[in-house]
């Protein structure tokens, strides 16, 4: 009987490790990513990931390099809803409700939104080491190879 309790709690101790396990692996994605220009290598964005309260992952935008253009602040000029054409891009939602997905190690199902064309794309993020995410957006579905990497870096903490 002494073993059978053994065993038991040994299975429950177990159990309740593995989500634990799992939801740190999904929290890594959490924290701050520098973009960089695609033509010229420039640092551009930094990106905030975080956690909503839905447990879904989502960023904005917390830094940019060139936050004005012609003295005030920059904003979203090309979305195709004339009424957030004069939302800043500063603070903007770019990735939105994302869910980590265990088996491919990866986040999945969400949007990204690029402010250069107005456009929003599907997308999926996986870490190629520890310090650099890729993100994918994409047309379509993901296996029809529709689709544009960029990659961003982690970093310590927000920019000033």
């Amino acid at each position: 009987m002494r073993k059978i309790k053994q065993l038991l709690l040994l299975v429950l101790l177990f159990v309740s490790v593995i989500p634990a396990h799992s939801q740190n692996k999904a929290d890594k994605i959490t924290g701050y990513f520098l973009t960089r220009d695609d033509k010229t290598g420039k640092e551009k964005t930094q990106v905030q990931i975080f956690k909503g309260t839905d447990g879904k992952y989502s960023g904005k935008i917390v830094w940019l390099r060139e936050p004005t253009e012609n003295g005030k602040p920059k904003v979203d000029k090309n979305n195709p809803e004339e009424k957030l054409r004069t939302q800043p891009i500063f603070g903007m939602l770019l990735l939105k409700e994302f869910k980590y997905d265990t088996d491919k190690d990866e986040w999945s199902e969400g949007t990204i939104y690029d402010p250069l064309n107005g456009k929003t794309y599907k997308c999926f993020m996986r870490f190629s080491d520890a310090n650099t995410l890729k993100v994918s957006g994409y047309i379509g579905k993901q296996w029809m190879g529709l689709n544009r990497t960029v990659v961003w870096t982690k970093e310590a903490q927000i920019r000033k």
